[in-house]
């Protein structure tokens, strides 16, 4: 069992654009916020893009004022917390590519919405793809729809062909929310394992949600990088 305590050194040399993508609701949002601390508290210049035209009820704009108050630079839909559910991206997304052209040290993380969501993507598919783009896929095997291996293979294609991209890895991010423990996650490895097997890439890690410990022995049974992470989802109740 790894435990990874700092993000940079499992990302030796990051990306310039990290894209997170994946099911409705498997976290890729809490996903994409806590790279972008980390990647930030490691040194790196981090912008983050609110790609998600889908859903305008969870979004990284919940956590705007905390992200602006880290030095985090972000980037939202224009209407995003608003009444008007608009699917407008603004003109500032543009700007980045030249910058992470110019400055060594820039990583752009792209929060992505779900499923069909990712058609957004292709407005910007020649510079994500003349800049590298590692695509990650973010599955939660608890969701509905993709409780299966064949179902998560067949989200992922979906995802790919509406992005005209590829994805890079497997972002193992299993839960039951609060209720989560060890033995759920656990439970669940089998499945996604499969799922890595069947879409022939690596997990590159399974996330573990405070206070729930990385260090809990019921997980040296894994032989997958375990990313201890905070919820930054917004509560609605």
């Amino acid at each position: 069992m790894i435990i990874i305590s700092h993000i940079s050194a499992y990302f030796p040399s990051t990306p310039k654009l990290l894209i997170i993508a994946g099911h409705y609701g498997a976290g890729k949002t809490n996903i994409a916020l806590n790279l972008a601390y980390m990647l930030h508290d490691a040194g790196r210049d981090v912008t983050l893009i609110d790609l998600d035209i889908v859903n305008p009820y969870f979004r990284a704009a919940d956590s705007e004022a905390s992200l602006a108050a880290a030095g985090i630079h972000y980037i939202n839909p224009p209407f995003a917390n608003t009444n008007v559910d608009i699917p407008v991206l603004g003109a500032d997304i543009q700007r980045v590519f030249p910058l992470l052209e110019q400055q060594e040290n820039a990583t752009v993380i792209f929060d992505v919405g779900g499923d069909n969501g990712a058609v957004a993507l292709g407005r910007y598919h020649a510079q994500l793809t003349r800049l590298g783009a590692m695509m990650l896929c973010v599955e939660n095997a608890y969701r509905p729809l993709t409780e299966t291996p064949e179902a998560m293979l067949e989200n992922l294609r979906e995802i790919e062909g509406y992005s005209r991209l590829r994805f890079d890895a497997i972002i193992n991010n299993t839960n039951l929310g609060e209720a989560t423990t060890a033995e759920d996650i656990i439970d669940k490895m089998p499945a996604m394992q499969q799922f890595a097997s069947l879409a022939a890439l690596p997990i590159l890690f399974t996330t573990v949600c405070a206070p729930l410990d990385t260090k809990n022995q019921a997980f040296s049974t894994l032989d997958t990088p375990l990313l201890s992470i905070r919820n930054h989802t917004r509560k609605i109740f």
